[in-house]
């Protein structure tokens, strides 16, 4: 299986993950129904279903607790920030600190592809400032065996 396969149905998740937090978001709905609702309704074939799963359970279950983790390396109230880009950086609070298999480096570049794809015209660069401080502070000794590497 080559790296792309490999890593596919991973971002799908992501990409699914995103479009359902957003939604709980907006509507307040409870994560058990958004869950339902996409598997009734989105196509989840290539999807990591469990991941999918897990970053909707764990962001909608554990928001305030990402919130202030994050808070330290925003340069606003976490309330302040773009709707989408709040979405993409609890994503990716959340492996940091939730999914240690997942390399460091990994989650930034995917959750900064993520805010380009579906953030504002500059999120992705704000997406990938505050969550680049965030993993050199959670996941120091990985982050400095890649100093200087960039």
């Amino acid at each position: 299986m080559s790296d792309k396969q490999h890593f596919e149905p991973r971002r799908r998740a992501r990409r699914r993950a995103l479009q359902a937090i957003y939604q709980w978001q907006i509507t307040g709905q409870d994560a058990d129904e958004i869950l339902r609702q996409f598997h009734e309704v989105q196509d989840m074939s290539g999807v990591d279903k469990s991941h999918f799963e897990e970053l909707l359970r764990g962001v909608s279950a554990g928001q305030e607790g990402l919130d202030e983790a994050l808070q330290p390396f925003l340069d606003r109230p976490m309330a302040q920030v773009d709707l989408m880009e709040r979405v993409v950086l609890r994503i990716g609070a959340f492996e940091l600190l939730n999914c240690p298999e997942l390399p460091f480096r990994v989650v930034l570049d995917e959750c900064v592809d993520l805010a380009h794809r579906f953030g504002s015209e500059q999120g992705h660069t704000y997406i990938n400032a505050v969550l680049d401080k965030a993993a050199r502070n959670w996941r120091p000794l990985e982050t400095d065996e890649n100093a200087g590497v960039r």
